[in-house]
């Protein structure tokens, strides 16, 4: 797998609407460089590709799904109570993207 470039990282950046400075460019690259030396030694573990991934942490966990069953919800007025600021049956927040 190619190793992630300072170009890479900034186009995601810039894909998910976030600017990064030199700074956390290269904080971000550091990062994936420690990810990429883990992952590198992993890979080195004889037979790893014969390793059956886990669905849980313990062997002998299991789960119990509960009865699904409507219950009843509060007004949509009084959930409304609790907001700052509200806009009809909607609640305003701050903007975040421009």
């Amino acid at each position: 797998m190619n190793k992630f470039t300072k170009e890479m990282v900034q186009d995601y950046a810039e894909k998910l609407l976030i600017g990064l400075t030199d700074e956390e460019n290269k904080m971000v690259l550091d990062e994936f460089e420690a990810i990429d030396k883990n992952i590198d030694i992993i890979n080195e573990i004889p037979n790893i590709e014969k390793v059956e991934p886990m669905t849980h942490a313990l062997d002998d966990f299991t789960f119990v799904l509960r009865e699904d069953k409507a219950e009843e919800s509060i007004p949509i007025e009084e959930a409304l109570r609790n907001a700052g600021k509200t806009d009809g049956r909607e609640i305003e927040v701050p903007k975040v993207v421009d």
